[in-house]
């Protein structure tokens, strides 16, 4: 069985420490691809590295709306150019995040604008965060993808199913994390039950939201593992057939990961 933690953040502490032994880990588990995810300008060149040195293992350039405050200046052009780098294979993770309002909204919208305008000119695929923000995020995604040139995925699926299925018609991906497996998450276990099998990927978003029967633990990108396989429950499918659609999914999504 083959799997692609779409959304993990190998820089991070708990696993940056140990990054060989984390990764060594995954890949004992059918795990054959990493896309390591920035959040915010200073950890590009690290998420960077990390890619350079595993050829399984793909970057992101962004910054999360909580860093929105911290970088006023970020315009398109920056997260462009260190888009040109041939391991860079998404803009973000950016979005909205209403819910900790750890950054003003109205410069999370315009980091968020920013990010669009990044992955239009470059034709890579937007990595977007959203909580407690589905209407500012349906809005500008909507005109986004009105307007031409993006596509993405909504990682970490947290909200409504009429959120779902506003992404979905605009063309972008859901990916579920280990919250799916948490006792408290029916409303998500209904949502991932009718999701496409072509629009679905898998995530950790390690080190956080470690799944059911890791809960407490530093979660790791080998743990996607067992996300997957209760996704594949939920659906009443068999885990290969899961594991084969959301690997696909992925390299259609982050298509210079399959060049």
């Amino acid at each position: 069985m083959k799997l692609i933690d779409s959304h993990c953040h190998l820089n991070y502490a708990g696993l940056a420490e140990r990054q060989d032994e984390v990764l060594a880990n995954a890949r004992a588990r059918g795990v054959a691809g990493f896309l390591n995810i920035s959040t915010r300008r200073s950890e590009w060149d690290d998420v960077l590295g990390a890619a350079e040195r595993n050829q399984d293992v793909w970057a992101t350039v962004g910054v999360h709306p909580h860093e929105a405050d911290a970088h006023p200046d970020l315009g398109s052009a920056a997260l462009i150019e260190a888009a040109s780098h041939s391991r860079v294979i998404g803009i973000g993770e950016c979005g909205l995040d209403y819910h900790y309002d750890k950054s003003d909204r109205a410069a999370q919208r315009e980091r968020l604008e920013a990010h669009i305008d990044a992955a239009r000119q470059t034709g890579l695929p937007l990595i977007v965060h959203t909580r407690d923000a589905e209407d500012d995020t349906a809005e500008i995604l909507g005109r986004a993808v009105r307007e031409g040139g993006v596509t993405g995925v909504l990682h970490c699926f947290t909200g409504t199913a009429g959120l779902a299925r506003k992404a979905l018609d605009f063309g972008f991906y859901i990916s579920l994390s280990g919250i799916v497996t948490f006792k408290n998450a029916r409303d998500l276990q209904d949502t991932a039950k009718w999701v496409p099998a072509d629009r679905m990927l898998v995530e950790t978003d390690s080190p956080f939201l470690a799944p059911v029967p890791h809960r407490g633990q530093t979660c790791e990108p080998a743990f996607v593992a067992d996300t997957a396989n209760f996704v594949a429950g939920l659906r009443e499918e068999e885990p290969l057939a899961l594991a084969e659609a959301t690997t696909a999914n992925f390299f259609r999504l982050f298509s210079r990961a399959a060049a």
